[in-house]
């Protein structure tokens, strides 16, 4: 007999960008029937709860900081019930900051310590605060997006970003072993070269010299990521799933 599942609240942050990987995760779980919460930094996300429809909610919550992202999970919480699925996608890009690109020895600190706070901390900070009603309900799946770039492969100038997101595997990991027993997964979608509005024209140049000829879309990691959070990948835990149309193959380029 199926073990009966919570009412399923999925709360996915960095969703203000209409072309986005958040946004297109939360649209393909709102069509699921999930309650969906999003979140991002600006008050855009009022725009795309309004493309989401009746049933949801948006929040603004600057989730680098420990205090915000608690109250985020406790307003979902007040809304819906138990946050049940957790897609950390907030990271890579801020609206209204633009990152520099250095080498590691011209690197500033600040510039370092913002890929962390931006790649990782919210990551941790959101998992931290959704796992006390996780283990309580026996259930729980936590995605994070992380990328190929730092766990795979890296790019020159990227030191900063590449560690953060190698961290947030080790951070994937760690959370599924402390909370298999639970009935929690925590799994990482390392993406490639996707098209979306902040892709710069030399990455989707790059994407189109990918094995598959072209980038990839927000839609194709968003199912990757509803795969995972759904009830169907319960033995699903601590993996990395690459999705980069093979590109991380190529060896001779």
């Amino acid at each position: 007999m199926p073990l009966k599942q919570p009412r399923q609240v999925a709360l996915v942050t960095g969703a203000g960008s209409p072309d986005g990987i958040g946004f297109a995760v939360a649209q393909l779980l709102a069509e699921a029937g999930y309650c969906v919460a999003i979140s991002a930094t600006s008050a855009r996300i009022h725009d795309r709860l309004a493309e989401l429809g009746p049933g949801h909610a948006a929040f603004t919550a600057d989730l680098t900081d420990s205090a915000a992202a608690n109250d985020l999970v406790a307003k979902v919480q007040d809304t819906f019930g138990p946050v049940t699925i957790l897609v950390n996608n907030a990271g890579m890009v801020q609206t209204g900051r633009r990152d520099r690109l250095s080498r590691i020895e011209a690197t500033r600190d600040d510039d370092w310590q913002r890929q962390f706070a931006l790649n990782l901390t919210t990551a941790f900070n959101m998992t931290r605060a959704v796992l006390p009603a996780m283990q309580a309900a026996g259930y729980g799946r936590i995605v994070n997006v992380a990328s190929v770039t730092g766990p795979l492969v890296t790019i020159e100038r990227t030191a900063g970003y590449s560690a953060a997101k190698s961290a947030m595997c080790g951070l994937t990991r760690t959370t599924a072993l402390e909370n298999a027993r639970h009935g929690i997964t925590c799994n990482a979608v390392l993406p490639g070269w996707i098209a979306t509005g902040s892709s710069s024209p030399r990455e989707i140049t790059a994407g189109r010299r990918s094995p598959a000829g072209r980038p990839g879309t927000p839609a194709e990691v968003a199912a990757a990521c509803a795969f995972l959070a759904s009830p169907g990948a319960s033995y699903v835990n601590g993996a990395m799933l690459v999705v980069d149309g093979a590109n991380a193959l190529v060896e001779m380029k």
